[in-house]
């Protein structure tokens, strides 16, 4: 996709504001007319844009509801041929939790910096780069978090439990609505568990939760002044929806629908549920490659995800590393926002493809490739850490949790990790049709 030049807004609103004071300091006459008609035409400016209309035979090929994406999906295994086991779960959903903890942490301390911004920041402290451990040292080490957790916390040496970010949150929010709503919850009981136990939130998940508290209908919630619906906010809470439905790549699917459709549209919504497909694959397979096909065969043939989503498997086992990955994603998608869904998606495939079931490098090259690289991390986790199973993921990115996640959920600050895994045991039982009195 070939964005328009876009002109230097940011430069423009500085320098207009830097003039307006210059002007008030040296007494000039009409400033504040003046300042009513720049701020009435960019608003102006604003609403044109936003009524322009919208290619209708593109909007045919990215529909919304669960009903329409459904029809428009290529041809999938939609449930796996796999017997739930709840010893080989456990070891399976722990590797899932463990490996995408790692990775959203090993991130966070760099989320969004240039790869030369990392490399330099690693050969300052002596650390490898990619990174094949925690952080030695934070840039930033007494700011804090989330409210919660001092940037010192993601480092190897200060890690005491998985320090919070809203990656992490979203996967235990998901499987407290499962607890409380059922495997039926509606997007009505998503927006239900967001007034109760988020506190805050960013971009689309925060326009839709200022929405909720508006009184504006859940169904409504994502389009009401959200200019983020295809940012990358859903598919960061797809994976509770995978490990829910281990080896029901549909059904995760459209958990993930559920939940995304509070506050995303079209390419936002396929993010989620394209991951959570391929997590709940991941129980199964024993390929990060098997997994993505998979998670590929639950989102329209013919949206701009899934056109993505093959380029990517494509080339992916044609690069060699970090470097050439996200050259090959800046030339694709030159003008995006970096924290979209789809250029971070296909970050996330590159990684896995280049590292393998290699926790470790695929932790690394994903996290050096940068853009939204605690996301991309963190997902890569999941599906890697599922398929090599506990046992598969390194001691050096866990042993510092000391079985603790620190969280910023109203009421819910924190949460035991072998607590999680036979709490998610017990709720994929439930959607898998196979408790106890089901």
């Amino acid at each position: 996709m070939r964005y328009p030049t876009m002109p230097d807004w940011r430069g423009l609103a500085d320098r207009l504001q830097l003039y307006a004071r210059l002007k008030h300091e040296f007494g000039a006459r009409g400033l504040s007319a003046a300042l009513h008609r720049a701020e009435r035409a960019l608003r102006r400016a604003l609403r044109d844009i936003q009524r322009l209309p919208e290619d209708p035979f593109l909007a045919a090929r990215e529909p919304d509801t669960l009903r329409r994406i459904r029809a428009l999906r290529p041809p999938g295994p939609r449930r796996l041929d796999w017997s739930f086991a709840r010893g080989q779960y456990c070891e399976r959903v722990a590797g899932a939790l463990l490996a995408r903890m790692a990775g959203c942490t090993l991130g966070a301390l760099v989320e969004g910096w240039p790869v030369e911004r990392m490399a330099a920041w690693a050969a300052e402290i002596g650390d490898a780069f990619p990174p094949v451990d925690y952080w030695s040292r934070a840039p930033d080490p007494a700011r804090v978090r989330y409210n919660v957790s001092r940037c010192d916390a993601y480092t190897r040496t200060g890690m005491k439990g998985v320090p919070v970010d809203d990656d992490i949150a979203y996967t235990l929010l998901g499987l407290l609505i499962m607890e409380e709503f059922g495997p039926e919850f509606t997007t009505d009981d998503v927006a239900r568990a967001w007034r109760k136990y988020l506190p805050l939130a960013c971009t689309a998940e925060k326009v839709a939760l200022e929405n909720l508290r508006a009184g504006v209908p859940a169904r409504r919630a994502a389009v009401k002044d959200n200019p983020y619906v295809q940012w990358i906010g859903a598919d960061i809470r797809a994976d509770p929806w995978g490990y829910l439905a281990p080896g029901w790549p549909e059904k995760a699917a459209e958990l993930a629908w559920r939940d995304a459709y509070l506050s995303h549209r079209r390419n936002g919504i396929y993010g989620a549920m394209f991951f959570a497909a391929a997590i709940a694959a991941a129980f199964v397979v024993d390929d990060p490659g098997a997994a993505l096909r998979c998670g590929l065969s639950e989102i329209p043939a013919d949206c701009a995800l899934a056109r993505d989503v093959r380029w990517a498997l494509r080339l992916g086992p044609r690069l060699r590393d970090y470097r050439q990955a996200r050259a090959a994603v800046d030339r694709r998608f030159r003008g995006m926002h970096p924290v979209h869904t789809n250029n971070n998606a296909c970050l996330t495939i590159f990684g896995l493809l280049i590292g393998g079931c290699d926790v470790t490098r695929v932790l690394g090259e994903t996290v050096a490739m940068g853009l939204d690289n605690d996301c991309t991390a963190a997902t890569a986790g999941s599906i890697v850490g599922a398929i090599v199973g506990r046992k598969g993921v390194p001691r050096h990115w866990h042993r510092c949790f000391h079985d603790t996640v620190h969280s910023y959920l109203i009421g819910h600050e924190r949460f035991r990790i072998s607590d999680l895994v036979s709490r998610f045991a017990r709720q994929a039982e439930r959607v898998l049709g196979c408790a106890p009195g089901a």
